[in-house]
């Protein structure tokens, strides 16, 4: 059974920065937890941020990976550096989905951790910019098939045919 790293936020875990959770109401999540295929964290309070706590974002111009490799930092609205736990919640999350067996990840788009395809520009503007979060980067880099929320449909048809190609070998 292929299991899937899932931003706990999306499954209504109060975990993001605000407070709240970023539930996603979709059958195939219903079906997977049933079928004991998530595996929920949340990376920015596995690496022991408070809930809630400020907006973060990454610093303008930088991309997740020159976070990773201590180029860049992800900094909050006052210029707090939070980069060292954003680092460590993408080695968590490594972490865990090697010791879970999780071959694909279900995250939280626009994440300074989490983001998939869109992070925030670093202006605390509200206004969004592609790329990917730490977390992300840290997860395909690892081998992790990573996908946003808005991808689950693609993220199932992933998993039937990894399954399908399991059936055949064995």
């Amino acid at each position: 059974m292929e299991r899937i790293l899932v931003s706990a936020c999306l499954i209504g875990w109060p975990v993001r920065f605000d407070g709240a959770a970023r539930t996603l109401h979709h059958p195939l999540l219903a079906e997977w937890a049933a079928e004991g295929r998530l595996v929920p964290l949340c990376p920015e309070t596995a690496a022991g941020l408070a809930v809630p706590r400020p907006a973060t974002e990454i610093e303008p111009g930088a991309e997740a990976a020159a976070v990773l490799a201590g180029e860049a930092r992800i900094v909050d609205a006052d210029g707090g550096d939070h980069t060292a736990a954003f680092r460590e919640g993408a080695r968590i999350a490594v972490a865990t989905a090697r010791v879970r067996g999780c071959r694909f990840a279900l995250l939280t788009d626009g994440s300074p951790s989490c983001g998939v395809d869109l992070v925030a520009d670093g202006t605390f503007s509200g206004r969004r910019r592609v790329g990917e979060g730490v977390t992300a980067t840290a997860l395909r880099a690892a081998g992790i098939e990573v996908f946003a929320a808005t991808d689950i449909d693609r993220l199932a048809a992933c998993i039937a045919e990894t399954t399908a190609r399991s059936a055949e070998d064995h």
